[in-house]
């Protein structure tokens, strides 16, 4: 059974050096994904997203590794994109305005149809309530700046502003959304040593 490991076939793009900013040209890739707005910390929409999209992602995995395909492969990391309307009043100090999408890559053999059977099963299972929010769409960043944060979520500022910097010194212009794959079980572990990729995409 041929068995692929996503975070090592695209290393560049999940494994960034924690020093140094880096350059990524990031293909259109396709993804399940749930819209939704709120502080994360407290919003029972955040949770339910995530509810929603490990259960069909898996139940995807399960039914490819079954099937004729006779293919293993881990589960993409959970990503976020985040902002705001007005993103002057995107701040850490008050989260009640943000708005994200909190997304799972899919593979490029992943198809429409499958999804729709795995949301079928995932209904008849647990029924989460983003449910019905689920979309499968394709995602295109294209050229984007990024780096490894290594600590929790409330530090990640001076490291966002690193990749800001990157990109301004380089006489760049930021584009697109904020943007955070999260290599780490958060309900495990030291926080201190939880792994976040920070990524911005901009234009040249």
């Amino acid at each position: 059974m041929t068995k692929i490991d996503f975070k090592k076939e695209l290393k560049h793009l999940y494994r960034p050096s924690k020093k140094d900013v880096s350059v990524v040209d990031v293909p259109e890739m396709q993804f399940l994904m749930v819209d939704g707005e709120g502080d994360p910390n407290t919003s029972i929409e955040f949770q339910d997203a995530i509810q929603c999209l490990f259960p069909v992602s898996y139940t995807l995995k399960f039914m490819v590794k079954r099937g004729e395909m006779g293919i293993d492969y881990g589960v993409p990391p959970l990503e976020g994109l985040w902002w705001c309307d007005d993103m002057q009043n995107f701040s850490a100090e008050d989260k009640s305005n943000w708005k994200w999408t909190l997304m799972i890559m899919q593979p490029e053999f992943i198809t429409q149809s499958m999804v729709v059977s795995a949301i079928s099963e995932v209904k008849k299972k647990k029924n989460p309530t983003s449910l019905d929010q689920l979309k499968f769409q394709n995602f295109s960043e294209g050229l984007s700046a990024q780096i490894m944060h290594i600590g929790p979520f409330s530090e990640e500022g001076p490291t966002i502003e690193k990749v800001h910097k990157f990109i301004q010194n380089a006489g760049d212009s930021r584009t697109g959304k904020h943007h955070e794959i999260y290599l780490s079980d958060i309900r495990k572990g030291n926080p201190a040593n939880w792994k976040t990729i920070i990524r911005q995409p901009f234009t040249r």
